[in-house]
């Protein structure tokens, strides 16, 4: 079941996202430096928990890059919001039936799926700007991969993935996730 790996997948996230040392570090997330990359994390993380409990959205003062988000104890409000990431999408009834992220009307195990995306994707994103290793669970990798690779075309036309990148088949299963989201699984700074 992929609620199951929402839980351990977040919490590789977090030892990662809350031990960035340089907030300026470039990413492999195209158009991202470290802070930028918290930021847009911390700016859509209530949109997905409104889509996760079929809420309304927030109505955010401002938009994504003009929002500031990474002030103050910005760790904190990262786990706090990862934390109930974990507990909308780890239940599987937030993975069934149709909800929204914002007015887009989607199945609800799509949602589902770009929120573990998020903590696997990004969660490498930040561990590569940082020179460290991102350990994610194989089970998890797939999953990443085989959402990837189902909303990849569409994903790209809206900017979210860049180009797929090539990677063996016989590659482990993040190093494929990750090329089918458009990153490089040999990335470094």
């Amino acid at each position: 079941m992929t609620a199951s790996l929402v839980r351990p997948a977040a919490a590789g996230f977090l030892r990662i996202a809350c031990a960035v040392p340089d907030l300026t570090a470039p990413t492999p997330c195209a158009g991202y430096d470290v802070r930028g990359l918290l930021n847009h994390l911390l700016y859509w993380g209530p949109w997905l928990v409104a889509a996760g409990r079929r809420e309304d959205p927030p109505s955010p003062a401002a938009g994504e890059a003009e929002a500031a988000l990474v002030t103050g104890d910005w760790r904190a409000a990262l786990e706090k919001q990862t934390e109930t990431l974990v507990d909308v999408f780890g239940t599987p009834s937030a993975w069934t039936g149709t909800t929204a992220l914002g007015t887009a009307p989607l199945p609800a195990a799509v949602v589902g799926a770009m929120v573990l995306g998020e903590f696997v994707l990004h969660g490498w994103d930040l561990a590569r700007a940082s020179g460290r290793e991102f350990e994610c669970d194989p089970a998890a990798a797939t999953a990443v991969y085989e959402s990837a690779v189902a909303m990849g075309e569409q994903a790209r036309s809206m900017g979210v993935y860049g180009p797929a990148v090539a990677v063996a088949g016989d590659a482990p299963p993040l190093a494929r996730a990750l090329g089918a989201a458009g990153r490089d699984p040999g990335w470094t700074p």
